[in-house]
């Protein structure tokens, strides 16, 4: 196997840190401890999630020269500045060649991924909490059953969860076909924005309804049966004891849901067939076909800070993480 000369450093150096880890490890325990077998993991958190972060910052506020420069997040705000810029150092004149205006083809690709996303968990939402619900209902005996079933689907790889719906909504798919042997016209089900909504639904669903059902099964029953032996029905016996329990979560089901929605790039390229772009195709364009490292990279610093103040969210609703797990 041939490697890199940056790959060959990429492992002296994940080894010289390990060696590190260890004897740092020995020296201020006195021996060995068991945070010693953390090692592997911290080497690992390093070289591919604080390294890669450092790069994205590093590239987001520097030129092609290196130097410290917040043209990047400038050409966000304005999709055309690159453009204006080379035609101004080829001697054109931007009033005669029409590129004047601001170019919002960055900014209108991250409104409608946060409408596309905001549309989406509202989506998992109505569905998710009534099934929710329903499975921690300790009186409905298939809930153990329909868990399994939301559980399955995930144990396929999402790319493919993602091309079986092709089969389902592409005009010679299953669903025309059956619309054709009733007499009835096909639907035009594939490649358009309710088709990358259908199949967002689909793969986000189940990080709603798990958050939501690990807040309502770990809930004391005897709350709910003190709220009614006081003379609350049971609409306000889910209003005012139920619901606000189960808000840890759903802000939980609304965080897993919406950061994911809002950096999807396969679902709107494979049923949205290029119709539709969202703000994570748009990242993915700029590194791979604009080849522009740097403004790509401030475009991923932006979609952080937006996945921060999610996260921040989270914490401030649901401070002790009881809404997180799945199960």
């Amino acid at each position: 196997m041939n490697l890199s000369p940056f790959g060959i450093g990429l492992i002296v150096f994940s080894g010289v840190l390990f060696v590190f880890l260890i004897a740092y490890g020995f020296k201020v325990h006195h021996g060995m401890h068991r945070s010693i077998f953390s090692s592997p993991y911290t080497v690992w958190m390093i070289l591919f999630t604080v390294v890669p972060l450092f790069l994205i910052g590093y590239y987001a506020f520097t030129d092609v020269n290196g130097k410290f420069t917040l043209e990047n997040f400038a050409n966000f705000w304005d999709s055309n500045r690159e453009m204006k810029r080379q035609l101004i150092g080829m001697g054109f004149s931007l009033e005669e060649m029409g590129m004047t205006a601001r170019g919002s083809v960055n900014v209108d690709t991250l409104v409608y991924s946060l409408k596309m996303a905001f549309g989406c968990t509202v989506i998992c939402l109505l569905l998710g909490y009534p099934a929710a619900l329903l499975i921690a209902d300790r009186k409905f005996k298939l809930g153990p059953t329909i868990i399994i079933l939301f559980i399955i689907p995930m144990w396929m790889n999402f790319l493919l969860r993602t091309i079986a719906w092709m089969s389902l909504l592409e005009d010679n798919g299953l669903i025309n076909s059956l619309m054709t042997r009733l007499g009835l016209p096909k639907l035009k089900l594939m490649y358009n924005t309710r088709a990358v909504l259908l199949g967002m639904v689909y793969n986000y669903l189940p990080f709603m309804v798990f958050p939501i059902y690990n807040a309502l099964s770990k809930q004391d029953v005897r709350l709910s049966e003190a709220a009614q032996d006081l003379g609350a029905n049971n609409f306000l016996t889910f209003w005012r004891v139920v619901f606000p329990l189960s808000m840890p979560g759903i802000v939980s089901g609304i965080t897993m849901v919406f950061m994911p929605s809002v950096t999807t790039f396969f679902i709107p390229r494979v049923l949205g067939g290029g119709n539709t772009e969202m703000f994570g195709d748009l990242i993915e364009r700029t590194f791979l076909t604009a080849d522009n490292w740097n403004v790509g990279s401030a475009l991923s610093l932006l979609m952080m800070v937006l996945i921060l103040m999610s996260i921040s969210l989270l914490r401030k609703v649901d401070p002790e993480g009881e809404g997180g797990s799945f199960v």
